[in-house]
């Protein structure tokens, strides 16, 4: 009894752990994305070969993954900067265009948190893989099949919304919970 508690709680832990050294990382505002994918590798470790070590599974996967998509990860946070002004400003004005003009940002930016998830995903499975070939393997896991890619935003979506009720939920499980789902969703893809 004592054993499959401990299995849960390592459930909760191992995630949080990650969640809080991808926070640590992400301290550089431009380093998100090398960081969720050091995540995504910490967590196959964990799921795959039983190694504990998620919180520094993530600063020994960060070595392999800020070179290959720091460029990628800088371009898309001014995009995502860009997209957030424009979503402020389209918020304080009316009509049909303006209507069109701000839901196409909000699924732009549901494209991307899914293609983004789904990156880190494909570079967590394979590190020795280079950049071409993850972006590849994320198109494929976030595109081509309705249900991967709906699980992959509604994962990235209710982590953090699910989350509140832990002290510091969004912050440890916020992008831990996503990449473990996209983790599952990719072994059986």
């Amino acid at each position: 009894m004592s054993r499959r508690a401990l299995d849960w709680l390592g459930w909760i832990a191992s995630p949080a752990f990650a969640g809080l050294a991808f926070s640590v990382l992400c301290l550089g505002i431009v380093t998100w994305l090398p960081a969720l994918a050091a995540v995504g590798f910490a967590l196959n470790r964990w799921r795959t070969d039983g190694d504990t070590g998620c919180f520094t599974g993530v600063f020994v996967g960060w070595r392999r993954y800020w070179r290959p998509l720091l460029p990628h990860s800088i371009v898309m946070t001014i995009a995502a900067l860009l997209a957030a002004s424009n979503l402020s400003f389209l918020a304080g004005r009316a009509g049909p265009l303006v209507l069109t003009l701000f839901m196409i940002h909000i699924g732009l930016i549901a494209v991307a948190i899914t293609y983004h998830v789904a990156l880190a995903v494909a570079a967590g499975r394979a590190p020795s893989g280079s950049a071409a070939e993850w972006r590849r393997t994320a198109f494929r896991l976030a595109f081509t099949s309705v249900p991967r890619g709906t699980a992959l935003l509604g994962a990235a979506i209710a982590a953090p919304v699910f989350s509140l009720v832990i002290p510091a939920g969004p912050l440890l499980l916020g992008a831990t919970v996503p990449v473990l789902v996209g983790l599952l969703v990719a072994d059986r893809a």
